[in-house]
């Protein structure tokens, strides 16, 4: 089995974003499409410990076939030590995960998170000292 990235068609693509692997789906998924989105999904599960992000936000119909690629993909990811979720800002996917008992199985993410920022260097002078009983943080 090959981790290789699979060839975008017109259903998927995939890119990496940061520590992620971005599988961005689009148009209709049904029982005719889903072997293109789990082709994408397959590449995308098939190293350890996988991180992917499935981008749904493009999508204007999804169907049980595309739920069946969605499930396979995440036994595969945690199986491998990793693991797979969703973006969508889409009420009707979250209705539809809901209706299909798979809300819980699938984390919902609004947006692809952005790259983590480096952590604020607490307040002080140019030369990292801190004025006479300044506290971490500015808590004086």
């Amino acid at each position: 089995m090959s981790s290789e990235p699979a060839a975008t068609n017109p259903f998927a693509r995939s890119y990496t974003h940061g520590p992620y692997t971005v599988v961005e789906v689009s148009g209709e998924i049904d029982l005719a499409t889903a072997g293109s989105l789990a082709e994408h999904l397959e590449a995308a599960t098939g190293r350890p410990a996988p991180d992917v992000l499935v981008d749904l936000r493009p999508v204007v119909f999804f169907d049980c076939s595309g739920l069946r690629a969605l499930c396979r993909a995440e036994t595969r990811a945690r199986e491998r030590g990793g693991r797979l979720r969703l973006v969508s800002d889409r009420p009707r996917l979250h209705r539809l995960l809901r209706a299909a008992g798979l809300l819980r199985r699938f984390p919902v993410l609004p947006t692809i998170p952005g790259p983590h920022p480096e952590p604020a260097e607490p307040p002080g002078r140019a030369d990292g000292t801190r004025e006479a009983g300044e506290q971490p943080g500015g808590m004086g």
